[in-house]
């Protein structure tokens, strides 16, 4: 049930987005680099051990034209804008579920569900709705990249089949298949790119 309420918040808002055909600026969660912090010992005494993301060297990019060069650097936008929110449903899906098992009992989880479901609307649906279609295509790969859940299945998990299909018929109206993988060795392979470098600290 959390899953399925948080996920469909998110997904609600999502394909809202890619119906819609302007950006809009805003104010977007920076994506924080994280950095892993602990000691080791050094003869009788200890020091602090740092572990720093993973670093990716990629062959630099040749663009064909200055409209490919675009694309990219919009790619890029995009990618800084939503893979925090993409994140931040696969993080509060994780404390959600360790907060719901310290709670005795039915009433009171759903009580906690209800509060985590308004928060994150309060917070995050005015982000979400100001963006284009071609931002809501990718925050929908993005989440089934971080979550390992397509769009679609979130909706049937929530809504049933019937009102799945509908969303995907809709979707699929407007170019977009909420049922799409996210493939970062094929289709998605310079998101990937971007994702990496973007959690890396590089970009």
């Amino acid at each position: 049930m959390v899953r399925r309420i948080i996920f469909l918040s998110i997904l609600q808002v999502a394909c809202s987005a890619t119906l819609r055909a302007q950006d809009t600026p805003d104010d977007t969660p920076a994506m924080p680099i994280y950095v892993q912090v602990g000691k080791v010992a050094y003869g009788a005494d200890s020091i602090p051990q740092i572990i720093t993301p993973t670093l990716y060297k990629y062959p630099a990019l040749a663009f064909r034209s200055e409209k490919e060069r675009e694309k990219y650097n919009r790619l890029v936008y995009n990618v800084k804008k939503l893979l925090p929110l993409a994140k931040m449903a696969r993080y509060t899906l994780l404390e959600t579920y360790e907060y719901l098992e310290t709670l005795p009992d039915k009433k009171s989880r759903e009580a906690h569900v209800r509060l985590v479901e308004a928060e994150l609307k309060r917070t995050y649906a005015p982000v979400i709705k100001k963006m284009s279609r071609q931002q809501g295509r990718l925050l929908l790969k993005l989440i089934d990249r971080e979550c390992n859940q397509t769009g679609y299945s979130i909706a049937k998990a929530f809504v049933g089949t019937l009102r799945a299909n509908v969303y995907q018929s809709i979707g699929l109206l407007f170019g977009n298949s909420l049922s799409r993988h996210y493939d970062p060795e094929g289709d998605d392979r310079y998101t990937e790119r971007v994702v990496r470098m973007v959690e890396s600290g590089q970009l």
